[in-house]
């Protein structure tokens, strides 16, 4: 990537809660300055709202955490979205997916998989590829999943789809 299009912001550009939040937030995830936030942070009330929206999701969402983190690192790898890829191998970790299933993620549907794994990865792939999920693979989801998930799934997917589009389009740089 090159330089950032919009630089992150401090105090004065952020507001007192998005520069709260987004310090915590590096403390957190252990860097000098989470990008994303103190870039998305100069939005003001959309970054707030971004974010109740985003935790919905992630960490409060309908699926399991490791499933969520399954299906982001997915996302993050056919958008070939670094800065997703670094923080999501973190959490994913701490939802217990190790460096082998990592790598089988990676790898994709075809990766040995159970059905209901497969069937997600697929599902996401099909996503991000073409904006839909066949009736086949819809089928095969919805075996493992009630309605409520389905459509956080879906949700889900959409999400870390737009995020890298935004991180990419703001050239938003890694943490380091």
């Amino acid at each position: 990537m090159t330089t950032p299009r919009i630089e992150p912001g401090g105090l004065r550009e952020l507001g007192l809660f998005n520069w709260v939040f987004s310090r915590g937030a590096s403390k957190v995830q252990g860097v000098d300055d989470a990008h994303i936030f103190s870039t998305l942070g100069r939005s003001k009330g959309l970054f707030r709202g971004w974010l109740y929206y985003s935790a919905r999701m992630m960490p409060f969402g309908k699926l399991s955490r490791k499933d969520t983190e399954m299906i982001i690192i997915r996302v993050a790898h056919l958008r070939s979205c670094d800065y997703e890829m670094d923080h999501h191998r973190k959490l994913g970790k701490r939802a217990g997916i190790d460096e082998a299933t990592f790598s089988r993620i990676i790898e994709g549907p075809d990766a040995g998989w159970g059905d209901r794994e497969r069937s997600m990865l697929l599902a996401v792939d099909e996503m991000v590829q073409s904006r839909d999920i066949s009736d086949t693979t819809w089928a095969s989801v919805a075996r493992h999943l009630d309605e409520a998930q389905l459509i956080s799934f879906v949700l889900l997917i959409s999400q870390y789809d737009s995020l890298a589009t935004t991180l990419g389009v703001l050239r938003v740089q890694r943490d380091g």
